[in-house]
């Protein structure tokens, strides 16, 4: 049976296309590999590549990735309204089909211990991979709210920042759009968000589009799906005389958590049907080995 992992890497570079062609390649010479979504955000200077396929040509393209992210973006110069450490930021690794949580944390340790030793690195382990309780949670290590050193790698940070390994479960990253420039309006209404269970939300400014974002992670999906987040968005921001202006999905999410019509009952700007991961399944299994 074949072993199927998802891997989900952030990258701190939203506003040069160049470059992240140049990552996106380093992803897609390997024919176990499958891209599934790429998002490009110019606000937030942030891209996500996901993609799935064979535990090592998923690790060996991470690290591919990584590198050649370390090459082409210096985060000492980096601007952008998402929180982050690193020029790859996070490397998450989800089990899809026929593979373990356990089996995934000892994958997270090999790629973060040779991106640590072999790209010179701080790498630290979070989530399902985390090694101590208060490294389980990503905010606490972009806050440095955590001690001791790196799991991997130096402790001096270079150019390149630090990137945070992990494996976790389906996280569906899920932003709303306001048709509003006011930035507390967003964060007051994310505040209220994160009241719904296994919700992470966060007001963010959109200068590009003269709007603001309450961007959400939403960890547990049959707790909250992205249809009850919207809603409760839109509601809170009735209460404050703004519209929805669109949504988006960042990468892909299960079948059985979107609605019949996501880009109508959710206002999505951009949708594919590669971003449901049931298709997904029926993609890799309908792809013959290389």
């Amino acid at each position: 049976m074949r072993k199927i992992i998802e891997c989900i890497p952030n990258f701190s570079e939203g506003t040069k296309p160049e470059v992240i062609y140049q990552i996106v390649k380093s992803i897609a010479q390997f024919s176990n590999v499958y891209i599934l979504d790429i998002n490009r955000d110019k606000d937030h200077n942030r891209s996500v590549v996901t993609f799935i396929g064979e535990p090592n040509s998923v690790i060996e393209a991470a690290f591919q990735a990584t590198k050649t992210a370390a090459k082409l973006i210096n985060l000492s110069t980096h601007k952008g309204v998402h929180p982050r450490i690193g020029a790859t930021d996070i490397i998450p690794l989800v089990p899809i089909k026929n593979i373990t949580y356990k089996e995934c944390v000892k994958l997270a340790n090999k790629l973060g211990k040779r991106i640590g030793e072999e790209l010179k690195i701080p790498i630290y382990l979070y989530e399902k991979a985390a090694t101590t309780t208060e490294r389980k949670n990503l905010a606490n290590i972009r806050s440095k709210k955590i001690s001791g050193k790196p799991n991997f790698g130096p402790k001096k940070l270079g150019k390149s920042g630090a990137t945070v390994v992990g494996v976790r479960n389906f996280l569906i990253a899920f932003n709303v759009n306001l048709k509003s420039n006011d930035l507390a309006a967003a964060k007051a209404i994310a505040t209220k968000i994160r009241q719904l269970p296994s919700v992470k939300a966060l007001g963010l400014e959109l200068k590009s589009k003269k709007s603001v974002q309450v961007s959400m992670n939403l960890t547990n999906y049959k707790k909250t799906t992205p249809l009850q987040a919207f809603k409760a968005v839109k509601k809170e921001a009735k209460t404050l005389g703004i519209e929805i202006l669109e949504s988006e999905l960042i990468g892909i999410a299960p079948k059985d958590s979107m609605p019949k019509d996501p880009k109508t009952s959710l206002l999505l700007k951009a949708f594919h049907c590669n971003q449901i991961v049931d298709f997904s399944r029926i993609l890799i299994n309908n792809t013959p080995r290389s």
